[in-house]
This record gives C-alpha cells, structure tokens and sequence, in this order.
C-alpha cells in the first residue's frame, strides 16, 4: 500500500531532504519518515501544501502536468489588480517560456493564515490584496511569474490544494511544519 503525506510547508523550507552545505532547513527537518519523496516542488519562498510518497506511479500521477491535477494558491499581490489584469490572469499570460493555459483566479478577502516568519514587508502607500488563483501547470515559479507579468507581483504565496484523478487533499486543520499520513 502506497503512503501519502500531505505536509504544510514553512516558509524558508526547501522541498528536498537536504541541503548539500547551504545552511537551509529542508524537508528532513520536519518529515521523519524514510522513503518519501515530494510530488512536485514549492521554491523555498512559498509555504503550504506538498504532498510526498513512496509509490513512483502515484508520485508521477500527482505531479506531471498531463494528469490534470490542479493546484490552488492562495497569492497576496502587490497592488489592487482590475478586472483586466484579473481576466489577463485568467485567459492565461505571456511569460518568457510561452503563455501559460488558462487560469481560474478570484480576488477574496484576506484568508486567516498563521503569521508568516518573516513577516511580509508593509508599506503604508502601496495597497496589496489577496487572489485565489487556480492553475493545471507547473512551470519553475509559475504564480509569482503570472502576476508579475500583469503588475502586481506576489508578495506571499500558499498553496491551499491540489485536487486530481487521485485525490482532492487541502491544507485543512494542518499548521506550518505539521504534516499528516492520508489513507488513499
């Protein structure tokens, strides 16, 4: 039987076992239990759900874009988007490495979310808000580049779930750092 992980990544966590000299922490840090690997990546600025397991095939299934699994994020932007940067985001965007497919994106109110260490940098003149933005691709920072692209960058980013043809898992009742077995 196959073992399914889902562990709410920190920010500041790289999405590997270890850190080759760098100083960084990593998923050894907080995941003590052999032979799991990650189902896809988070870069070490973003936090939130990452799933990891033991089973190749389902390793494959949950992270390989053709299997249609989409991932949400919930992404605090830089500035207040318009209703045209939010349809750009949506329709799909033209980043370095071709446009990226379309996109399901909302603005929402600000989620409750622990408090990120270190905090988010604020600025009395410059607004920010929040997206939840839904995406079937995995490009190497994709999300912080999509809302650049449109002026706004991102200025946090937690990935809230991934739902696909093998499960629909969320970062519910998980804190930073916690992780938690699923029965598949």
């Amino acid at each position: 039987m196959a073992r399914l992980i889902l562990f709410n990544k920190p920010y500041g966590v790289l999405s590997q076992f270890s850190d080759a000299g760098g100083g960084h922490p990593t998923l050894a840090d907080h995941v003590a239990v052999p032979g799991v690997y990650p189902a896809g990546r988070l870069d070490r600025d973003s936090e939130g759900l990452l799933l990891l397991t033991d089973n190749g095939r389902l390793q494959a299934r949950i992270a390989d874009p053709r299997h249609k699994a989409t991932k949400t994020y919930l992404v605090q932007v830089e500035g207040e988007p318009d209703a045209a940067a939010l349809a750009a985001l949506g329709a799909g965007v033209q980043l370095k490495d071709g446009m990226t497919r379309p996109a399901r994106v909302e603005r929402i109110d600000p989620p409750e979310l622990w408090p990120r260490d270190p905090p988010v940098r604020f600025r009395k003149s410059v607004p920010d808000c929040w997206l939840s933005l839904t995406i079937g691709e995995g490009r190497n920072r994709q999300v912080r580049r999509m809302t650049a692209a449109v002026g706004h960058p991102t200025l946090r980013l937690v990935r809230w779930r991934i739902c696909g043809p093998v499960g629909d898992w969320s970062l519910d009742g998980l804190a930073p750092g916690e992780w938690r077995e699923q029965a598949l």
